[in-house]
């Protein structure tokens, strides 16, 4: 009886995980069927042909967006994470950006393309990191929202509009853009948006063309300072012999300038699928560069210590006879110029129909910087240094800013840095076009560095008030604030500072500034003034013409 009861008992396991086995493979087999199902077009491209659609409203660009959408939902909720990221991802990068619905939206609001495209952002991370069905549906319905509210506004139709989709993530039975009374025909809205996209270019090109102009002219004149107090100097000194040398040094910066940004840009053509993170990149470096050259004018403010950084710069070369060192001073001088106006103007170079007023405003400088040169050279018109440098030093320091902020957040774009934006910070720092230029966004990951920056910069301007040679602050600086390169700055060291700022998040500068900290404190002043004192340059000794022998009678 026993063994009766055994043997049922396993006949009924048997049978028990027969039964799951083939419900798990039916359930598997309807999750792909269902996955399977869900169809959509991949690009903006694609769609027209599909389509074979000969005229375009703003609104329509939105629906297509609106179909990957709600292929990704419907992904999502059938399980399969990783095929509901890709329309997700497409939705930005082949429709937003190629169907030029982002440029005619940033031709009347750069914050609400900065809105629209930290949505985007949003949506992704939900559906990469997981973050559950009522997540996703959310982010989803909000960036719809966002889109048919641009589209109407591009189509002439109003400010306003609604989300394609339900709060379950359900498509709605219509397009709910808003159709007010009076909607106008498809032949009266492509007109408004015919319309709407001159003005829009009008407007845009002539900031383009403001902030191209007024950067060459910047740097060139920097430049200009330069090489002019190089050229005083030479003339004074009895050099003019050299000033040949000069020019050409100043010829090849300008060449090889141009050469840099033909490679940038063939570089960018040859990697558009990550353009957001070869801009951001490109962005970060610029922030480097200027900040680096605006402490580096604070430090040149003084009319003293910059007639000794052009006679330190001079002297070398006209004492030992060396014309190379004296071209490649002014090559330098200038190229430093050309290599920031590349990497400042990259952010205009992306729009087809911003190249004109680019070149434009590059051009026009151009004339001015020629006029100012001649006026130094020949009719010794003298610029201002010290409020020329002040005034500068501010400008790039909002520029950094500015560029720190947008560089992180075309990183995020491009996926490289995840994002956190809460509802908290989103209602303290709205969207609008003010914050736009300053690169200031609800984002925590753009804000933190910007923070640091503005922090580090305020040190500065409080310690250019102190002795540079005073060994105890330096080591007391360099404990508290040596993660961020304080005393880096404090002594005169910029370029190490910099790096020290830029790694402060590994916290390897941390233990590094502690390490100075302690080694300044326990050294002599002695020591630390000998230490502090910029090594004498070698100067090249003057080749001894070799004397022959007297033959031996």
């Amino acid at each position: 009886m026993n063994i009766v009861r055994t043997g049922s008992r396993k006949l009924f396991a048997l049978v028990s995980a027969a039964v799951i086995a083939f419900t798990a493979a039916l359930g598997a087999l309807s999750f792909r069927a269902s996955a399977e199902e869900v169809s959509y077009i991949a690009t903006w491209d694609e769609y027209k042909e599909v389509n074979n659609l000969t005229t375009k409203t703003w609104n329509l660009v939105a629906n297509a967006i609106d179909d990957c959408i709600e292929a990704s939902i419907k992904l999502y909720k059938a399980g399969d994470k990783e095929a509901a990221y890709t329309p997700a991802l497409n939705i930005y990068n082949y429709y937003y950006e190629t169907s030029g619905f982002e440029r005619n939206v940033s031709g009347y609001s750069g914050s609400e393309v900065s809105k629209a495209e930290l949505q985007f952002k949003t949506a992704r991370k939900a559906v990469k990191k997981d973050l559950g069905e009522e997540t996703v549906v959310a982010e989803f319905v909000k960036l719809s929202e966002i889109l048919h509210i641009q589209a109407n506004h591009l189509d002439g139709l109003g400010d306003y509009g609604e989300s394609a989709f339900s709060s379950d993530g359900t498509r709605k039975t219509a397009s709910m853009s808003v159709t007010p009374t009076g909607t106008p025909s498809a032949a009266e809205t492509a007109a408004v948006t015919e319309t709407n996209t001159v003005q829009n270019t009008a407007v845009s090109g002539v900031a383009t063309f403001s902030a191209c102009f007024l950067i060459i002219v910047r740097e060139g004149l920097e430049a200009i300072l330069v090489v002019g107090a190089i050229i005083a100097y030479l003339v004074k000194s009895g050099h003019k012999d050299k000033l040949k040398h000069v020019y050409i040094g100043c010829v090849a910066a300008i060449a090889a300038s141009f050469l840099c940004a033909w490679l940038l840009s063939l570089w960018k053509l040859a990697n558009t699928a990550n353009q957001e993170i070869i801009e951001g990149v490109t962005a970060l470096i610029a922030v480097v560069v200027l900040f680096y050259v605006s402490n580096w004018m604070v430090s040149k403010a003084e009319a003293d210590k910059w007639n000794s950084y052009i006679d330190d710069q001079v002297k070398a070369s006209s004492e030992t006879g060396s014309v190379f060192t004296l071209a490649f001073t002014a090559f330098l001088a200038v190229f430093r110029e050309g290599a920031e106006v590349i990497l400042f103007y990259q952010q205009y170079l992306t729009e087809p129909s911003d190249i004109g007023y680019v070149w434009g405003g590059f051009g026009t400088g151009c004339v001015v910087l020629v006029a100012v040169f001649i006026a130094i050279r020949f009719f010794s018109v003298k610029l201002p240094i010290r409020p020329f440098f002040l005034g500068t030093s501010i400008l790039m320091f909002i520029m950094s800013i500015s560029f720190l902020g947008s560089g992180i957040k075309e990183l995020i774009e491009g996926d490289v840095i995840d994002m956190t934006s809460p509802d908290w910070l989103q209602a303290i720092i709205p969207f609008n076009e003010t914050l736009q230029v300053l690169g200031i966004f609800p984002v925590l990951e753009t804000l933190i560095p910007q923070l640091i920056l503005t922090f580090i910069t305020l040190l500065i301007f409080v310690m250019t008030k102190w002795e540079r040679n005073n060994r105890k602050e330096a080591g007391v600086i360099a404990l508290v604030f040596g993660g961020l390169g304080m005393h880096k700055f404090y002594i005169g060291k910029y370029g190490k500072g910099i790096l020290y700022a830029v790694f402060c998040w590994s916290f390897i500068p941390f233990f590094l500034g502690i390490a100075d900290g302690i080694h300044y404190l326990t050294e002599t002043d002695e020591q630390f003034a000998a230490e502090m004192m910029p090594k004498p340059k070698k100067k090249k000794e003057p080749k001894k013409k070799a004397v022959p022998e007297k033959s031996k009678a």
